[in-house]
């Protein structure tokens, strides 16, 4: 798929998710700028439109999408990748193995959602390609497997929730129909 045929399918996923999520929804302009500078990484477009279109939040009351300088600092995705990176570091460094995807290649993960049940859902970085060709790789909570899905993420977000794709690993309680949507806000 070409970049320009990439892109306009991303746009036609968020317009979609726009659609398919009930309101509110809280978009808000970022400085991405900063944000990538913290990361170290470029971020897909998908991502960068739905949340200055629709904003980070819970959905079917289960999966938080992630947003950079979130009003909740549990779901803040600068913060989350810091937290993850030095949770693997720990993890691969002593008991366990990183996921087949990431030996030896140079590829590390970003994470861009959360679940209740502690699940993370990250982007597959990969050396020399794109943000907006990344994939999608979802980490069971407390036990050792991964589950890659060959979708961008507002792809990803769309095929589950309209049931085109079922992950293995997140509960079977998601997605909810209808869906709900909550706007990230402070802790209380």
């Amino acid at each position: 798929m070409s970049g320009t045929d990439r892109a306009a399918a991303a746009h036609d996923a968020v317009e979609r998710l726009a659609r398919l999520l009930p309101g509110p929804h809280r978009g808000r302009v970022k400085d991405w700028t900063a944000v990538e500078a913290a990361l170290g990484s470029g971020l897909p477009r998908d991502y960068r439109e739905f949340v200055e279109r629709i904003g980070g939040g819970h959905v079917d009351g289960y999966l938080y999408v992630l947003e950079p300088d979130s009003p909740n600092a549990y779901h803040d995705l600068v913060d989350a990748a810091e937290e993850r990176a030095e949770a693997f570091a720990h993890l691969w460094g002593s008991s366990e193995e990183p996921p087949a995807e990431l030996r030896g290649s140079g590829a590390r993960l970003i994470p861009w959602a959360s679940t209740d049940n502690g699940e993370f859902l990250y982007w597959l970085v990969r050396p020399g390609r794109h943000p907006d060709a990344w994939t999608v790789m979802v980490d069971a909570a407390r036990e050792e497997r991964w589950e890659h899905v060959d979708l961008p993420f507002a792809g990803f977000l769309l095929a589950t929730l309209t049931g085109r794709f079922r992950s293995g690993i997140l509960t079977d309680a998601f997605p909810t129909a209808p869906h709900t949507f909550t706007p990230l806000a402070p802790p209380h």
